[in-house]
């Protein structure tokens, strides 16, 4: 049961580690933020299709209801990408992860809405202290400052992956993680189209071998893997051990563009990773006592 706990536990961080190179991939990419997001939510999609083809994964939708559910997961997934792909633009990697990952708070408050469970008060003290950790990357606010709008931007993507999750882990015990992130990223596919007709895509052949990374590890590989994790971990678990994701993110930006994180990052990301350990060790704790 604890190697059971500790390889899932693994699983979830290696997922959240690929997750993490979007901050430097949506930050360096050389085109506007909803025409990276098209083109990597459809070269996702084409990697994903022929996984499913070739492990023969079930592809068939169940019901109308599931129909809807895929529809409305995938608008929130797309909304997510691309505020959180402006945020990246208009502030730096560090402050575009970080004010993005608010959204373990309004998981943990939003959780009870979507399922059974009783509001976890542990869940509540350990969002709110990655919000206190967010709270150290805040500039001096002012709606004209770049990086104020990325917060606010942040925040907003963060509302809309908080949403996505919750509604997605309602599929995760009838579908293929595979099949679920297929079906949502054919749905952001189609509502980016219009993308092509007043998006700049003049030099989409020099940043296509970027779009295919995103697309292959980012979104195709990291992000399946940790629908997948919805599986062993309820949403609110998933979001604040998924809370390290800026962290790597930060190491990443230091490692490829040079970013180099000031004091304030620091103190935030210390308190963010608190956050993980202490939830690894508690749920580490109550799967124990649920088996």
């Amino acid at each position: 049961m604890q190697n059971n706990h500790t390889k899932n536990l693994a699983f979830l961080l290696l997922a959240t580690l690929f997750i993490s190179t979007s901050g430097v991939l949506g930050k360096y990419i050389a085109m506007p933020p909803e025409a990276i997001i098209l083109f990597r939510a459809l070269f996702a999609a084409a990697f994903i299709y022929l996984f499913c083809r070739i492990k023969k994964i079930d592809l068939s939708i169940h019901s109308k209801k599931d129909k809807l559910s895929f529809l409305i997961g995938g608008f929130f997934m797309g909304a997510h990408w691309v505020t959180y792909f402006y945020a990246l633009k208009l502030s730096n990697v560090a402050i575009g992860m970080l004010s993005m990952f608010t959204f373990p708070v309004m998981t943990a408050l939003l959780e009870p809405f979507f399922s059974k469970q009783k509001l976890n008060g542990v869940h509540v003290l350990l969002a709110l202290l990655v919000l206190l950790g967010v709270y150290f990357l805040v500039p001096n606010f002012s709606i004209e400052n770049d990086e104020a709008k990325g917060i606010l931007l942040g925040v907003f993507s963060a509302l809309c992956y908080s949403l996505r999750n919750l509604i997605t882990k309602k599929s995760v015990t009838s579908y293929n993680s595979s099949a679920i992130m297929l079906f949502q990223l054919i749905i952001v596919t189609i509502l980016l189209l219009p993308v092509l007709f007043f998006s700049d895509i003049s030099n989409f052949n020099s940043q296509l071998p970027f779009l295919l990374l995103v697309a292959l590890l980012t979104t195709a590989i990291g992000h399946t893997m940790l629908v997948n994790s919805l599986q062993n971990f309820s949403v609110s678990t998933a979001s604040i051990i998924g809370s390290i994701q800026p962290i790597f993110g930060i190491i990443i930006a230091y490692i490829f563009i040079n970013e180099i994180p000031n004091k304030n990052t620091f103190i935030g990301g210390s308190l963010i990773l608190l956050t993980v350990v202490i939830e690894s060790i508690r749920s580490k704790k109550s799967s124990k006592q649920t088996k």
